[in-house]
């Protein structure tokens, strides 16, 4: 079956505003939005700074190029010699109480065409978790959501693409996690278009099921400086990540997309401390153990 690129851009783009419409409401405030264009393509960026959410972003992009950038096409040779198209919708929340995990989710669609040949045509996409604080409730809740999302399209689709996320979103440099993991997928191709696309919506859909919940319960719990203190330092983790270890972050400046709108995943605040150790015993001490992988459902 052809790929349908205008039924994925209209479900995008509704997501988009599911997405900020439920986030804005949790919030009180309202999203700054940016509609950009340039060669290449074009989107539309979406953020907000409130009360409950530090920063939050959510962006629509659709990137097209006639050739594939060096260092992709290396990786994928039949790439080579064709042109792209690149959907998606992604979504960084940074929340200002450190108890209230922050949260990514990300789906997006590519294909890639050459005259005379069958296009060549993926989805992928996910989302996870980076609590600074573990609970159990919560990690619980999180997994139970999307294994659930998952069982429609069969009983092995959540074991696997929850390994994925927890090799993917993993400080190799550090050898540690970057949260307690979720769902993780890249180059979902299926004979069946449609299953494929279903499954992508499942996970765009699903992220406001798995994470909304656990906003509500943490968003009120009493928080100060030695919380704080410690958000800014994990925080520091994530910029790490996304800078050296985030696939998505690079194809998205190799292929000419907006600056801004890229690194609007970055936290609007983080801190590096040399050598630093949360005190034994300690609230802060007990991370390291929480984001450890495991079987959480």
């Amino acid at each position: 079956m052809k790929p349908d690129i205008q039924a994925v851009k209209t479900f995008l783009t509704s997501l988009q505003d599911t997405l900020c419409q439920q986030l804005s409401t949790l919030d009180g405030a309202i999203f700054h939005e940016d509609n950009w264009q340039r060669e290449g393509g074009g989107g539309r960026s979406r953020v907000l700074t409130g009360t409950l959410f530090e920063q939050a972003g959510v962006n629509f992009s659709h990137v097209r190029g006639s050739a594939m950038p060096a260092n992709a096409s290396a990786h994928r040779p039949a790439l080579a010699g064709r042109s792209f198209e690149a959907l998606g919708v992604s979504l960084v929340v940074h929340p200002c109480n450190p108890y209230v995990p922050t949260s990514h989710a990300n789906v997006r669609f590519f294909i890639a065409e050459k005259p005379g040949d069958e296009p060549v045509w993926w989805f992928g996409g996910g989302f996870d978790l980076t609590p600074c604080y573990g609970f159990e409730e919560d990690a619980k809740h999180w997994h139970r959501t999307a294994r659930n999302l998952c069982k429609p399209f069969g009983p092995d689709v959540y074991p696997r693409y929850k390994k994925w996320c927890d090799d993917y979103f993993c400080l190799r440099h550090r050898n540690e996690q970057r949260g307690i993991g979720g769902l993780f997928c890249d180059s979902l191709n299926t004979p069946d278009f449609n299953y494929a696309f279903r499954f992508m919506q499942a996970v765009g859909l699903g992220y406001l099921d798995a994470y909304l919940p656990i906003v509500q319960r943490r968003r009120d719990m009493p928080w100060g400086e030695r919380e704080r203190h410690f958000q800014l330092y994990r925080r520091g983790r994530y910029v790490e990540f996304n800078l050296i270890w985030d696939r998505g972050t690079l194809f998205g400046l190799q292929t000419g997309g907006r600056t801004e709108s890229i690194l609007m995943s970055m936290p609007p605040q983080a801190r590096w401390e040399y050598d630093y150790h949360p005190e034994p015993g300690s609230p802060e001490a007990a991370l390291a153990k929480f984001i450890e992988v495991r079987e959480w459902v």
